[in-house]
């Protein structure tokens, strides 16, 4: 069997979506002929831990680890939360935070490029060329962010010409809060260099969505190898211990300023004036951590009464929930980057076969999925009155007793299928 060495920061039990991609793709390697082997850190710093991803852990998966140092305590400090967990990636998302909390994030971005964890660059490389001199594998992959990872691979594969694979879960300085970060242009300049060199320099590059890979490619002159998220079958086995009997728009994972659905909303808080019934059947369930900004605009609309605080919950009863759900939200960030958005989460919520409500561009990469496998609605970020029409057509097959997905043709989104595409990108290596 083959060897691959797989760089990636995010292992169980940290929890979130930046762990499922590489958890799950390790997961089912072997059955493709290749023997993963993942090097992360020892004592990284996340904001979430789910004990229950270690299930997918192999016994027999080699784990390498190796100490990190990060600025996290002092960054925490800066902002007034020394010894929490707090969400470190690029922003928090909220915009109303205060002055050190700005002055925090632009030290991060001009000075700790790409990111924070590019103090684990150089000890890596040492780190690993050495296992490699005396561990022979066939292929290197990095997956950022952190786009450190792709650094670190980098290195080794100029040192050691083991072939390399980049893999881009998201863009690096096209996502969604680049420019919230303040760079100066010399800053900015040596995010845009160090990109170019990972695309340039890896033998393939691969991203998660149509939209990415095509402005991932033409930044870097070459072709980016589209690998969908998907979702794993033994996943979601059907359970429904979370039945329920509202019509309620359900939405898993965190939710945070840069997606809080104003319009969804204000849609809302009229139609519960409008139609006492729908007002007596509504629910609006967070499972997940959700920003005070958007708790306090719902509470302004006066939809407090209709909200249930789920909260964060392991990945195995979240995928219970999205069975049980009438209507599954999903809430696209509305920031420039929109059209490229498909989250991991979509493709389990096709899988979990209940009607979907997006709200996010309709010329968009989910837009296209949505229709392919017929999953559910969209409306766009802005548009009231199309908002208000897709509630009440879910709420009236609710009351008709009719409110199943039409899903079809999903399935080759599974993780297994999209494992198998990677897989043939290393064979072709």
């Amino acid at each position: 069997m083959k060897k691959v060495l797989i760089i990636t920061y995010y292992w169980p039990p940290s929890g979130g979506a930046g762990v499922q991609r590489w958890l799950k793709f390790a997961k089912y390697l072997p059955q493709y002929g290749w023997e993963p082997i993942i090097y992360t850190p020892e004592n990284p710093d996340f904001a979430v831990e789910d004990n229950s991803l270690l299930k997918d852990v192999s016994p027999n998966l080699e784990v390498i680890k190796n100490h990190i140092w990060e600025p996290y305590e002092i960054y925490k400090f800066l902002i007034g939360k020394k010894g929490q967990k707090v969400n470190v990636s690029f922003a928090e998302g909220n915009k109303k935070q205060g002055q050190m909390h700005k002055i925090a994030l632009a030290l991060r971005g001009n000075f700790l490029i790409p990111d924070p964890r590019v103090f684990w660059v150089k000890p890596s490389v040492r780190f690993l060329k050495k296992y490699l001199s005396e561990n022979h594998v066939d292929a290197i992959i990095s997956t950022g962010p952190p786009h450190s990872m792709h650094l670190i691979a980098r290195k080794l594969h100029n040192k050691t010409k083991t072939p390399w694979i980049a893999d881009f879960r998201d863009p690096w300085t096209n996502i969604d809060f680049y420019r919230e970060l303040n760079l100066s242009w010399i800053a900015d300049k040596i995010h845009h260099r160090f990109e170019r060199k990972v695309l340039q320099g890896a033998n393939v590059v691969t991203s998660v969505t149509p939209t990415w890979c095509s402005e991932l490619s033409e930044l870097a002159g070459r072709k980016v190898d589209l690998v969908h998220n998907g979702y794993d079958e033994e996943d979601v086995v059907k359970n429904t211990q979370y039945e329920d009997t509202y019509f309620s728009l359900v939405h898993i994972g965190s939710l945070n300023a840069a997606r809080n659905p104003k319009t969804l909303w204000k849609a809302l808080s009229e139609l519960i004036v409008e139609d006492s019934h729908f007002a007596e059947n509504l629910k609006i369930r967070f499972v997940g951590n959700v920003e005070s900004a958007v708790l306090k605009e719902l509470d302004a609309l006066k939809l407090s009464k209709f909200v249930d605080k789920v909260g964060y919950l392991p990945h195995s009863e979240a995928i219970a929930y999205q069975q049980s759900s009438p209507v599954l939200l999903l809430l696209i960030n509305n920031t420039p980057n929109a059209k490229g958005i498909l989250t991991g989460k979509f493709y389990e919520y096709m899988a979990s076969e209940r009607p979907i409500l997006v709200i996010g561009p309709p010329e968009s990469d989910v837009a296209t999925l949505l229709e392919e496998t017929q999953s559910g609605l969209i409306v766009d970020f802005d548009d009231l009155q199309a908002t208000k029409k897709a509630i009440m057509k879910l709420y009236a097959n609710y009351k008709e007793g009719k409110l199943v997905s039409q899903s079809k043709g999903y399935q080759q989104y599974s993780r297994k299928q999209q494992c198998a595409i990677m897989a043939n990108l290393l064979n072709e290596l």
